[in-house]
């Protein structure tokens, strides 16, 4: 059957990749500049021909392409101890998931027509669990019954999830049974809570007790399979959602205060959707996507839906990131939706062979120059014979199918970038967006040679402006290159942030432009570059402005750095830095300098970091990433505390979406970096 809708968009052929946006005639004003559009399609709307509108389209679109093939799938737990999963997926298919969702949709829509759930403002409904084929069952669920989704991340505090669910007025929430549990205790701050649906299998026993603890608290628990089959008892069908109609309300996490609710209508995720798969057509009919990035945060969610849309099969990670390699090369994927991280994880160690000594070291170091002079000069990402001897298994890492790889959410090194386009033998496309444009801004175009260190054009449904900043010293009439905070519009933009006028004014202005509060600039071909961050500067003691993010976001391209924080003190005229340098490349180092310590030797490591010539060892290798990158001087970090313990989550250094908490991280080395400011006065930061 012929589908009425447009996706995917080939890429065009014979593309100008020195002309990749333009700016719109007639657009541009004083202290901006004009409307950059992509030249490589027509714009594209939610009036489009053959556009998709809704959420509930792109499920129904999938299960008609998908043949009745599968849909969702996981590893089996073979044994909890010790942990083991089997060396295999087990699939749900298209039909199951459909009779499914159905049954899920019916009952909450039943249960929200009698009253026994809503009364709020809105039909929500919340999901608290890691990445399940439940997880994207629940969400296919409620977009064909037209309820909200509200995801709790998985990491946050009992704060946090209780300003949510009292925020969103959210009467039932679908969560694990540790969660259930951690949501009873919390039953009298969150007196509106009526229902938690337990997502997981538990035993009999366990889920009695539960249930009995609900009743003392007044929450309604059960399970998921009951839930479902209260609704295949009375089934409904599915509504047609409209376009303007909420499908979520997506809550940023944010560095302070509250996180912010950004309001995504069906029209704006499908919009998303829409052109996302703009520029790509996938080879074979298999089609199979690995999900490990939060559900809960908008960028693994578009991916996903990317995915369904196309009639796609999507396996499920265990959740582990030590067995992340482990799935994939097991479900061998075609598409990965990933991040710096990861992909910086891959760089270092491909860098540490690269300086193994002998024949296989030397043969590496030549295939990567080969290929890195051929992707510099064409583009072009293969190589028969290098390929086939030395980058194969490099590729073998992720499952050896890959043919798109999509990274976003974070910084990543032109250098490093570069690498990995050529050694992983399949498209891998940097892009950007955020929370309130469904994750969709802009890309790289494929086999441009020399896109990496830029974010790439606006996709085709997205308007770009630059606008002036002048107390950063940016100008949309900066030279060469305009410079300026970077806004947006299109049919994907957000509605506003829920019960939040003043945040929702900031962001969005009169005529339906989304201030990013991110800084960029557009090179000569039209691709955006990210380059700083809207008042997230502080002034040394001699008068200079630094820009922290950005000076951290160099760092981090340095292969030693796993992760880096730099602090500055407006008494003092340096910058301090935490680091966190990664295993590997630190026992490489040691090895340098005389030290024979193993990477998975984490102890050995640490003490390690307390000789001040592995201090002055790390030191410089920063510096010659900074030198590299053109940092001033007074932007160059002078003094280092290292350690090996990672910023995460739950030791309060990182949001869930991974960004740095400067103030709380400052507090967790307050005393490290004092010590280090007491220290007398570095030779090149005197004043």
């Amino acid at each position: 059957m012929e589908s009425k809708f447009n996706i995917p968009v080939a890429f065009p052929a014979n593309v100008d990749y020195s002309r990749q946006a333009v700016e719109v005639p007639g657009t541009r004003k004083p202290g901006q500049t004009g409307h950059y559009r992509s030249t490589a399609y027509p714009f594209l709307t939610l009036e489009s021909p053959g556009a998709l509108t809704t959420c509930w389209e792109i499920f129904e679109e999938g299960l008609s392409r998908s043949n009745g093939g599968p849909c969702l799938g996981r590893r089996p737990l073979v044994s909890k101890e010790p942990l083991k999963f089997a060396d295999y997926y087990v699939w749900e298919s298209w039909a199951q998931i459909d009779t499914r969702r159905r049954a899920i949709g019916s009952a909450l829509h039943n249960l929200f027509k009698k009253g026994t759930l809503g009364g709020g403002q809105l039909e929500t409904v919340g999901i608290w669990s890691r990445n399940t084929p439940e997880w994207q069952l629940l969400d296919c669920a409620l977009h064909a019954y037209a309820k909200i989704g509200v995801a709790l991340y998985d990491t946050l505090g009992k704060d946090s999830v209780e300003y949510i669910i009292n925020h969103a007025e959210t009467t039932v929430v679908f969560a694990t049974s540790e969660h259930a549990q951690f949501l009873l205790k919390l039953a009298p701050s969150v007196p509106r809570l009526k229902m938690v649906v337990i997502m997981d299998d538990i035993p009999t026993e366990a889920k009695d007790i539960l249930v009995a603890w609900g009743k003392d608290k007044n929450v309604q628990v059960l399970g998921l399979l009951d839930l479902e089959a209260m609704g295949a008892a009375d089934l409904v069908e599915p509504i047609k959602t409209r376009p303007d109609q909420l499908a979520t309300i997506c809550y940023t996490s944010g560095t302070t205060g509250n996180p912010k609710g950004a309001l995504l209508t069906h029209g704006n995720l499908a919009n998303a959707v829409n052109a996302q798969l703009s520029g790509y057509v996938p080879q074979g009919d298999d089609i199979c996507a690995v999900s490990y990035l939060p559900l809960a945060h908008i960028y693994e969610r578009v991916m996903a839906l990317c995915n369904l849309a196309m009639g796609g099969r999507i396996g499920y990670s265990t959740g582990d990131p030590l067995r992340l390699l482990e799935d994939m090369q097991i479900l061998k994927p075609t598409f990965v939706a990933t991040v710096p991280r990861v992909l910086n994880r891959v760089y270092q160690v491909a860098m540490a062979n690269a300086e193994a000594p002998g024949l296989k070291g030397m043969l590496f170091r030549h295939a990567t120059e080969v290929k890195l002079q051929q992707l510099r000069a064409t583009g072009q990402r293969t190589h028969a014979l290098w390929d086939r001897l030395v980058f194969r298994k490099v590729a073998a890492a992720f499952g050896g199918r890959v043919q798109l790889m999509s990274c976003g959410s974070a910084p990543i090194s032109s250098t490093a970038m570069d690498f990995l386009r050529m050694a992983l033998l399949g498209d891998l496309l940097e892009g950007y967006g955020m929370t309130e444009n469904g994750g969709t801004c802009t890309h790289v175009w494929q086999c441009d040679p020399s896109s990496s260190g830029t974010v790439g054009p606006p996709l085709c449904n997205t308007e770009i402006k630059l606008i002036d900043v002048p107390s950063m010293g940016y100008s949309a009439e900066d030279k060469p290159f305009p410079r300026g905070e970077i806004c947006f519009r299109g049919d994907h933009s957000f509605k506003g942030y829920y019960k939040d006028e003043k945040n929702t004014k900031a962001t969005i202005d009169a005529d339906g432009w989304i201030h990013t509060g991110d800084v960029g600039l557009m090179d000569k071909c039209g691709r955006l570059k990210i380059i700083d961050r809207v008042k997230n500067i502080m002034k040394l003691a001699q008068g200079e402005y630094v820009a922290l993010e950005n000076i951290e976001n160099v760092y981090s391209s340095c292969p030693l750095v796993a992760q880096v924080f730099v602090y500055g003190d407006s008494l003092q005229s340096y910058l301090l830095a935490v680091v966190v340098p990664d295993p590997v490349l630190l026992s490489h180092l040691l090895s340098k300098l005389g030290r024979h310590v193993s990477s998975a030797d984490i102890p050995g490591l640490q003490e390690s970091l307390s000789d001040p010539k592995v201090n002055a060892a790390v030191l410089s290798e920063l510096t010659k990433t900074a030198q590299e990158n053109k940092l001033k001087g007074f932007e160059m970090v002078k003094r280092v505390y290292l350690t090996m313990e990672p910023f995460t989550v739950d030791n309060g250094c990182l949001t869930p979406t991974f960004k740095i908490k400067r103030k709380e991280t400052y507090e967790r080395y307050k005393n490290e970096l004092n010590a280090l400011y007491a220290l007398p006065l570095p030779t090149s930061a005197k004043l």
